[in-house]
């Protein structure tokens, strides 16, 4: 009876998450911005599912630039983070429709504004830390700062300052903490003592709000345990 239950609210849930402008996950509520979300059971345990919504926005190969590193995310609501430190659990699988360009897209957006037009992200390439191809590799985690610099901007006119190496896979469970200060941003992975990646001059237009959990193209995103563990500035 119990498992019936389960299977019952999981169903009930991704309904919910699909149609609705909000949905609840571990006591929190969130908007939902061009995905699909959804409270799922995976191994036993309670998480969030979010896969990018292309209905809602679609996706063109040929005009990459302009229709990636988007507002696609669930958004927490009645938060407005200036400086701050966010962590959470996300794990990455590649959908069956997913193209060849997809890299299980995950991470966090921070200091979104009220609409989603302005906003900072930190998300990871997890198909990338393993590849046998050192270039890909180097471009496992990426930074970049809605609307106006995106990864293809920043990728030709940085020195990959805004990309980086990680060990990590499809299909695992990883820890992001993401803290920010001022112009600056330090990404941890998997409770290391030491950053995985540092931004020394953030370039997004937004000196606080709220948190994003977001994905991309071809990616079933899953998350948990978000938590805020330092807030600078909140409503």
């Amino acid at each position: 009876m119990n498992k019936l239950k389960l299977t019952i609210l999981s169903l009930c849930s991704m309904i919910y998450g699909v149609q609705a402008q909000t949905i609840f996950f571990e006591g929190k509520e969130f908007d939902i911005s061009h995905v699909k979300a959804s409270v799922v059971q995976l191994n036993g345990e309670e998480v969030l599912r979010v896969e990018r919504d292309l209905e809602s926005l679609a996706f063109d190969p040929n005009k990459m630039g302009e229709t990636v590193d988007e507002p696609t995310f669930v958004k927490l609501k009645g938060v407005n983070l200036e400086n701050g430190t966010v962590e959470v659990k996300v794990l990455s699988r590649l959908l069956p429709t997913a193209p060849a360009l997809a890299r299980g897209f995950i991470g966090l957006a921070f200091r979104v504004n009220a609409d989603n037009s302005a906003f900072e992200s930190i998300y990871l390439r997890p198909t990338n830390g393993r590849a046998d191809d050192q270039f890909r590799r180097n471009h496992t985690i990426q930074y970049f700062a809605y609307p106006e610099y995106k990864f293809d901007r920043l990728r030709a006119e940085s020195k990959g300052e805004y990309e980086t190496y990680a060990d990590i896979g499809l299909d695992e469970w990883i820890t992001v903490r993401i803290e920010f200060m001022d112009k600056s941003a330090t990404l941890y992975l998997n409770d290391q003592k030491a950053p995985a990646f540092l931004v020394k001059e953030m370039l997004g237009s937004t000196t606080s709000g709220s948190i994003g959990l977001w994905v991309d193209i071809g990616t079933e995103g899953f998350f948990k345990e978000l938590k805020i563990i330092h807030e600078g500035t909140t409503n």
